[in-house]
């Protein structure tokens, strides 16, 4: 049986690059067929369909910043990871990621568990074959850069929970509090209580949330 292997990325040259690395002689054996795909919709439906006619995806390949399809809120890689983790769980998954951020690498592990993990520009036409063969043998595979950010997270202590790193996301993207409850299902209150636990965290004296987010930038936070 073929290989199945879903490639999506906005730009049909790195797609076709990503295929033509994996189309060499050390997977040949393998028997590799790929389905492309650019934007999370086409992704998505492409995904849904193979669930339904029982057809499995080994191996998916996704960049994380990627056209979204807003009318199921799929808005990027992320959240296509988490199709893919629920429609067909045996997948092998790696993210590509130009954003090595710590709270949105954090968000990433905990949430979608990739078996690999890589930064852009940690990777060459040399070395992505054979990431890729290692997370297909079983490896777990982070690129340095985001490790980097993971220990970030580590070494400040900082155990917060899904809703307080996008609490603080929210705000660098200039989404104010009174808004926020659009956007995450918490009541106005708990968003307001959470905001207070981090800036308890980050901020030592008294701060708007300008202050905050600039502090979370100086960290490397965000």
């Amino acid at each position: 049986m073929p290989l199945n292997i879903l490639i999506v990325d906005d730009h049909p040259m790195t797609v076709d690059s990503y295929a033509n690395l994996l189309s060499d002689e050390c997977f040949e054996a393998l028997d590799p067929f790929f389905i492309k795909r650019y934007d999370c919709e086409t992704a998505y439906n492409k995904i849904m369909m193979l669930c339904s006619q029982n057809v499995k995806i080994d191996f998916a390949i996704l960049d994380i910043n990627l056209p979204p399809y807003p009318e199921l809120n799929i808005s990027n890689g992320i959240d296509l990871a988490s199709v893919v983790r629920k429609t067909h769980p045996n997948c092998k998954i790696l993210l590509l990621t130009m954003h090595t951020e710590a709270f949105i690498v954090n968000r990433i592990i905990k949430n979608i568990v990739p078996d690999g993990f890589i930064s852009k520009s940690e990777v060459n036409f040399e070395s992505f074959p054979m990431i890729c063969k290692k997370i297909l043998l079983g490896e777990i595979i982070y690129s340095d850069q985001i490790i980097k950010s993971q220990k970030k997270m580590a070494q400040k202590n900082l155990d917060w929970d899904e809703y307080d790193t996008q609490i603080l996301i929210l705000l660098s993207q200039g989404i104010k509090t009174v808004s926020m409850p659009n956007h995450i299902p918490l009541s106005m209150s708990s968003i307001e209580k959470r905001k207070a636990n981090i800036k308890s965290h980050l901020l030592l004296e008294k701060g708007g949330d300008t202050e905050l987010i600039n502090k979370a930038r100086q960290m490397g936070l965000l």
